[in-house]
Order: C-alpha cells, then sequence, then structure tokens
C-alpha cells in the first residue's frame, strides 16, 4: 500500500514537476523520488528557487539530514548529484560540532554549483564547507537575495524537530560517480 502511494505520489508530481524542471525522476528509484519531492517542497516555499535549478551547472540534493546534539551534535545525509538533467552520482554528508546546541532536527539540504569547476571541486571527493559558510533557509523570496560564495550557495528546507543551532559549517561530504 505505502509503495503503491509513493508511486502514485511520484507520477502526480512528475505530471507537475515536468514542467518545472528538465530532470525527471526514475519513478522505480525511491532515492530519485525522495530527491524529487525535496525540490518540489523548496520550490512551494519560493518558487524564485526555478532559477537555481535551471541557471546552475549542476547540484546535490540531500532530501532528509538528520541532526542532533546535547553539547556534542552531529549531522549525516544521503543524497543525488544532478547535472545535465540526469543524475551524475550519489553524495553523502557528515557533519560533527561542538559548543552550544541542544535538540535535533530533521531537513533537505541543496547545494547548488556554479559552474563546471565548483562541480568538479564537488565531485573530486571529501568536498568540505568551511566553518564561515552559512545555507539560507527557505523561505518565500530568499532565492532572490542569495548569491554563491567561492562557487556554491548552500539553502535548507526544514522538514521538523527543533534545535538550538542551526549552522552547516563543517560538514564534510563524499561522492561516488553513477
Amino acid at each position: 500500500m505505502r509503495k503503491s502511494r509513493l508511486l502514485l505520489t511520484g507520477l502526480m508530481i512528475t505530471a507537475w514537476f515536468s514542467t518545472v524542471q528538465a530532470w525527471e525522476p526514475d519513478l522505480s528509484n525511491k532515492s530519485e523520488l525522495e530527491v524529487h519531492t525535496a525540490i518540489l517542497g523548496l520550490l512551494e516555499k519560493d518558487p524564485g528557487m526555478k532559477d537555481w535549478f535551471d541557471n546552475s551547472a549542476g547540484y546535490a540534493v540531500f532530501p532528509k539530514v538528520g541532526k542532533g546534539g546535547i553539547g556534542i551534535g552531529g549531522a549525516y545525509g544521503k543524497g543525488l548529484v544532478i547535472s545535465g538533467n540526469q543524475v551524475i552520482g550519489n553524495t553523502s554528508l557528515s557533519q560533527l560540532s561542538i559548543g552550544l546546541q541542544l535538540g535535533g532536527q530533521v531537513y533537505s539540504e541543496f547545494i547548488f554549483f556554479y559552474d563546471q569547476t565548483a562541480l568538479d571541486d564537488f565531485q573530486r571527493g571529501n568536498f568540505e564547507v568551511g566553518a564561515q559558510v552559512s545555507a539560507v533557509a527557505a523561505t518565500a523570496g530568499a532565492s532572490a537575495d542569495a548569491s554563491y560564495n567561492k562557487g556554491v550557495a548552500i539553502f535548507t528546507n526544514v522538514g521538523g524537530g527543533l534545535m538550538y543551532e542551526a549552522s552547516v559549517g563543517g560538514q564534510k561530504f563524499k561522492y561516488e560517480a553513477k
């Protein structure tokens, strides 16, 4: 029942989404459906994000990143990297943080690559976001004021939970080509 509901949802959103973005998920691939759903959620909050998808050299989408901590915290998520309207690889992120933090949350994270050089840097593996980098929280109109920093732009879309501390600095990424 759950699989048929997921497939039906995927079919419905694919019909709508195909007019919004050229990449279409493989409906038999659970990871691609989750990424697709995360993208739709982001576009629902801020339709202006469509320009980021359309104009970037590629993007990484982590549909569910779990983060939690009490003094010492961590985050982990798996996602896909898309470029040229196709999935080009799998990716994962991990983060360890120490400091003032309490709680847990689940969110989606989107990393846009300005040009092929930035995408190539990510694909080499062991890509890391410095402590000074912050993400733009997805809200209506947030995409209009955002910009690239060293070839990347990061957006998050909070799905649930409450966390005092919301940085993406210190995240490490791994990439595996398809």
